[in-house]
């Protein structure tokens, strides 16, 4: 997988993107666990990406659901046993 983050926002430390092959729209923000720290990739729908890119506020409070384990539906990728939090 490629994604290709189309907006990055370094105080909340999260991104909005697009995957390059499946064509995907996500959010990622970042995690750490005690060996590494790594993102978390969220799928979203093509209209939330339109609504983050135009207001991030909107983005933020999504992000911030992820950061609370409450859109763990919505990862690309399941985490491990050794899951991280949130930075």
């Amino acid at each position: 997988m490629k994604f290709n983050d189309t907006f990055i926002n370094t105080d909340e430390r999260f991104t909005i993107g697009i995957e390059a092959v499946s064509g995907k729209y996500y959010v990622s923000i970042h995690v750490s666990n005690r060996l590494v720290d790594y993102d978390e990739y969220y799928e979203i729908s093509k209209e939330s990406y339109e609504l983050f890119l135009k207001d991030p506020s909107a983005a933020l409070i999504f992000v911030e659901r992820c950061k609370a384990r409450q859109e763990d539906e919505s990862l690309m990728f399941k985490p491990g046993a050794d899951r991280g939090v949130a930075t």
